[in-house]
C-alpha cells in the first residue's frame, strides 16, 4: 500500500463528523474534549480526597477540591512532595477500579482515534508541579526518542485548570517537518538548543478541570517552571491498539489488554483440527 493512501483521511465509510475530527487530530497532534463520563471523574476525585484526608490526618472534610488541589504547595513541602506523590501511586492509583473509571473518562474519543481494541498503561502516571518548582520539569522530549511505539497516544487528564506555564506545550503536528530541519542541523546541541529553536512554534495548552487533553506523544513536547501561582495536577496514560507495533514498552509488561472483542478470541484460541 502506497504511503499517500495511508495518510488518506477521507472514507466513505467513515462520517463526515469522524472525518473532521480525525483531520483536526491529525492537523494539529491533539484534540481537547470534555471528559465522558462525570461519574468517573467524580470517582477519581473523591480518591485523592480521601487519600489526602487520611494521609495528612484532616480533620475537617474538603468542600472545594480544587481549591485544595491549587493550593497542595501550602500544605505539603518540596522535600516531601516524591514520597506523597509515589504513595498515591501506589495506594490510589495503581488500582484496577482506578484504570477502569479513568478509560471511562476518554471511552468514545479512543475509539474514535485509536481503535476499538486497546491495550493501555499498566500504571497510570501522576504529575504535581509546585509553583517555581524546578525538580518536576519534563524538558523537550517526544516519547518515542526514548522506544515508545509511534502507534501510542497519551490522555492526559488535569484535576485543575492548566493554562500557561501550569501546562504544558506540544508541537503542532504541521509544524513537524519544520522541526526536523532544525534536529537534523543541530542535534549534537541538546535538546534546550533545539527548543529554543523552536520555541515560538510551540502552542500551550489551556484545559480545565473537567477536560482531557489527548495528544500524539511523537511530537515533541514537555513542559517548563511553573511561574504560576498555583499548583497543577494531572495524570497521564497511553493508550494503543492491541495490535499495533509496540516498541520496547511491551504488552504483559507494561501495557495490558484492555477490549478485546469476540472474533480476536476465538482466533487466538483456534487450532486446526489434527487428523
Amino acid at each position: 500500500m502506497e504511503r499517500k493512501s495511508l495518510n488518506q483521511n477521507k472514507s466513505k465509510f467513515k462520517s463526515l463528523i469522524d472525518q473532521n475530527l480525525e483531520k483536526k487530530f491529525l492537523s494539529q497532534g491533539y484534540l481537547i474534549g470534555n471528559v465522558e463520563n462525570k461519574n468517573s471523574l467524580k470517582w477519581i476525585v473523591d480518591k485523592y480526597l480521601i487519600f489526602f484526608q487520611k494521609k495528612l490526618k484532616l480533620k475537617k472534610r474538603i468542600k472545594n477540591p480544587i481549591r485544595y488541589f491549587n493550593n497542595l504547595h501550602k500544605i505539603i513541602s518540596v522535600d516531601d512532595l516524591n514520597h506523597l506523590r509515589l504513595s498515591l501511586i501506589n495506594e490510589v492509583i495503581s488500582k484496577e477500579d482506578f484504570r477502569f473509571n479513568y478509560y471511562k473518562l476518554c471511552e468514545n474519543i479512543l475509539s474514535k482515534i485509536v481503535g476499538n481494541e486497546l491495550a493501555m498503561q499498566r500504571s497510570i502516571n501522576l504529575s504535581i508541579q509546585f509553583p517555581n518548582d524546578e525538580s518536576s520539569l519534563l524538558t523537550m522530549h517526544a516519547d518515542t526518542w526514548s522506544g515508545d511505539s509511534p502507534f501510542e497516544i497519551v490522555i492526559w487528564v488535569p484535576l485543575v485548570n492548566c493554562f500557561k506555564t501550569k501546562s504544558m506545550y506540544i508541537l503542532p503536528a504541521n509544524k513537524y517537518k519544520f522541526f526536523e530541519k532544525i534536529f537534523l542541523k543541530n542535534n549534537n546541541k541538546g535538546s534546550d538548543f533545539i527548543f529554543s529553536k523552536i520555541k515560538k512554534h510551540m502552542k500551550w495548552i489551556n484545559v480545565n478541570f473537567g477536560e482531557y487533553l489527548i495528544f500524539n506523544q511523537s511530537l515533541p513536547h514537555g513542559n517548563v517552571n511553573n511561574k504560576e501561582k498555583e499548583t497543577r495536577i494531572s495524570m497521564n496514560c497511553r493508550f494503543k491498539g492491541l495490535y499495533t507495533p509496540y516498541g520496547t514498552k511491551n504488552l504483559g509488561d507494561f501495557f495490558e489488554p484492555i477490549i478485546i472483542k469476540p472474533a480476536s478470541i476465538i482466533g487466538m484460541n483456534y487450532k486446526f483440527p489434527k487428523l
